[in-house]
């Protein structure tokens, strides 16, 4: 309010008109000091001469200023193109009073009327200095009563550094809010006890609840770019209960021009607190690996496919087919395609079920590559609908892969879950399903089929995060099925880049495995989102726990039983050592199961379960066959036993 206040009657007041007559009484007075310097600071000049010159100097002056409209430019706002106006102002009035001088000398048509060409020179200098000095002085007090008009935050920096000091500076720099630097926090004992530009430097250790409160701090800003995750989430849980902000400065990279502004300094978000660093690739082989390419992504319009689609159209790939039967969000992503000024695509409306509509598109673009992203993921949904999950997951799968290995396509890299590890759930064990399949097309394909394994993606469709933020945004408690479970968790360019470099990486039949760190307590993320979002758990709002749906795991994992892994040459990537199977009798039950009748839903899953010894249900009404199959399999083992016995005796 009083913000408003003042700005509206600075504009109100702070004509262009005002500015003039201000610009015209500072010419007087200035040449009313001109004569008193060149006098040696005395009055001992004839005033009434002085008295005659002024009204002719006054047109002068007006003239001039209204020749280069120096008076016209907003004052708060002065910058060196009003600085140099007023120099051509102030020249003009200076070569025009030469002028009137030479020329009333050679007619004398104003009597008495002479100015000293020392007047004239010292005059255009205290002009010069007096109406560039008095916008200079304008725009630094509006400036400063702006900020002294506004609420001040009390601020501590995290990082004593470079960063950190010019983060101190875009903070003392905004003119919309005003900073007081408390203190520098810098655990470096070379900055002990020093201080930068009267601000001290304190260890984090001295950074207390008695400190945040005696001193009144509104927010904590983290300049240091190389803080190590596990401190930020301590420091995010022992300060944000106490009313404290905690934001963070982006990447250097991600600056404006170079240079830091204020409204970059944003809150943390919850992929800052996954307890590791931010998983970088960096390898220029990619560019040679998808150069001159033709690429098919499937699923283009999902959270993986996405991201893969963006990532991919970077690089000087030759064309880039986008596949998806999802039509609008595909038609977004065509759209921030087009916007980012990439033309080397085609979207294309199409079921990965569909053998002849997938098998037109490979016939007309001749794909190269495919990134096969298409799912059906959500775990509860395909507990009760297996079909649906077989013919999406599996068949269409199955389709797309049996197409590629036509086409004689390059690789075939295959995006699957950590939920095909020891599956409980039907979602996961279709995953495992196509990830079978695949194997066993390898052993006669010219085509490379590469799997790429992880978990949960941060701000996927459908996964928590958005969840638990609608819920926080509408007030509602956060829906947890269990306290005690735990996830894997990925951000989705993390997860598109290792797929990238595991396609580069990929020499066909493996199965890469990336390596996302510790498996992250979804309680506990819960709570930080609560506090990130400056609420209070559980007094504003409380996590309700509602028990686990059909088919989910208390904890995920990344290798099934019988399985352990072999390096690459990227430390977060490792390629999965898989049991032997029967490729040909495998690949017969899974054609077999793919055209299933759409109403036998128990006989799909009893199939799945011969198929796959360690898919064991979790909390499904499917439970009931995982001891029938045991039985089944107990009874088959003692059969064939006696019957080698039998061969053995005779």
């Amino acid at each position: 309010m009083i913000k408003n206040y003042f700005t509206y009657y600075s504009q109100k007041y702070a004509s262009k008109w005002l500015v003039l007559a201000i610009d015209l009484s500072l010419v007087m007075f200035a040449f009313l000091m001109a004569y008193i310097v060149r006098f040696s600071f005395t009055l001992n000049f004839d005033v009434n001469q002085l008295i005659i010159q002024l009204p002719l100097l006054l047109v002068i002056a007006t003239f001039s200023f209204l020749v280069f409209g120096s008076f016209k430019s907003v004052i708060r706002h002065t910058g060196f193109t009003d600085v140099v106006n007023v120099f051509k102002s102030v020249s003009l009035m200076t070569i025009i009073s030469i002028v009137v001088v030479l020329v009333n000398k050679t007619t004398n048509l104003i009597p008495s009327y002479t100015i000293p060409s020392s007047i004239i020179a010292i005059h255009s200098l205290l002009c010069f200095v007096a109406l560039s000095g008095a916008r200079l002085i304008f725009k630094i007090s509006y400036n400063y009563l702006k900020c002294k008009l506004n609420t001040s935050k009390n601020i501590l920096i995290y990082g004593a550094g470079e960063s950190g000091m010019i983060t101190y500076n875009a903070l003392l720099n905004n003119t919309s809010t005003q900073y007081n630097i408390v203190s520098f926090i810098d655990d470096d004992v070379k900055k002990k006890g020093k201080f930068i530009n009267r601000v001290p430097i304190v260890r984090y250790s001295k950074i207390n609840e008695e400190f945040i409160k005696s001193n009144f701090i509104d927010e904590i800003v983290v300049a240091c770019q190389t803080m190590d995750p596990n401190r930020l989430i301590k420091m995010v849980d022992g300060f944000i209960d106490l009313d404290v902000a905690i934001k963070k400065v982006p990447p250097i990279e991600k600056w404006i021009n170079g240079e830091l502004n204020t409204s970059q300094i944003k809150q943390f978000q919850v992929e800052d607190l996954l307890g590791r660093p931010q998983i970088e690739i960096d390898n220029p082989n990619l560019l040679n690996e998808f150069n001159g390419e033709t690429i098919i992504v499937t699923g283009a319009a999902g959270s993986i496919g996405s991201e893969l689609t963006k990532q991919l159209a970077n690089y000087d790939v030759k064309h880039l087919i986008l596949v998806d039967q999802a039509e609008s969000p595909l038609y977004d992503v065509e759209q921030e395609l087009k916007r980012n000024g990439k033309h080397n695509f085609t979207a294309i409306v199409a079921d990965i079920r569909d053998g002849l509509r997938i098998d037109s598109i490979f016939q007309q673009y001749e794909p190269t590559m495919v990134f096969h992203a298409a799912a059906y993921k959500h775990v509860p949904l395909m507990e009760s609908s297996p079909y649906e999950a077989i013919k999406i997951n599996v068949n269409g799968t199955k389709l797309l892969a049996d197409t590629a290995s036509r086409y004689n396509v390059k690789k075939f890299v295959f995006v699957s879950t950590d939920k095909a590890v020891n599956p409980t759930s039907v979602m996961g064990a279709t995953k495992r399903m196509a990830e079978m399949y695949i194997s066993c097309l390898q052993k006669e394909s010219k085509t490379k089929f590469i799997t790429t394994r992880f978990g949960n993606v941060l701000g996927s469709n459908g996964s928590v995060i958005p969840l638990f933020k609608k819920q926080i945004e509408s007030g509602k408690s956060l829906t947890l099925t269990h306290k005690d479970i735990t996830r894997y968790f990925m951000t989705i360019p993390e997860a598109s880049q290792l797929v990238l470099e595991a396609g580069t990486m990929g020499k066909g039949g493996e199965i890469f495995i990336f390596d996302m760190g510790e498996s992250v307590k979804i309680f506990d993320l819960a709570k930080n989102m609560i506090k990130l979002s400056g609420l209070r758990f559980p007094e504003d709002i409380d996590i309700e726990i509602t028990g686990l749906r059909p088919g989910e795991k208390l904890y995920e994992e990344l290798l099934a039983n019988g399985e352990n892994t072999l390096s690459t040459y990227h430390k977060k990537i490792m390629i999965s050592k898989t049991r032997r199977l029967d490729y040909e009798k495998i690949k017969t039950q899974i054609e077999e199961l793919c055209i299933t009748n759409r109403f036998q839903n128990n006989n799909i899953v009893l199939k799945m379960k011969h198929l796959i010894p360690e898919y064991k249900s979790n909390n499904s009404d499917y439970e009931k066959f995982d001891k029938r199959v045991q039985i089944y399999k107990k009874a088959k083992g003692l059969k064939t036993a006696l019957e080698t016995n039998k061969t053995y005796e005779h």
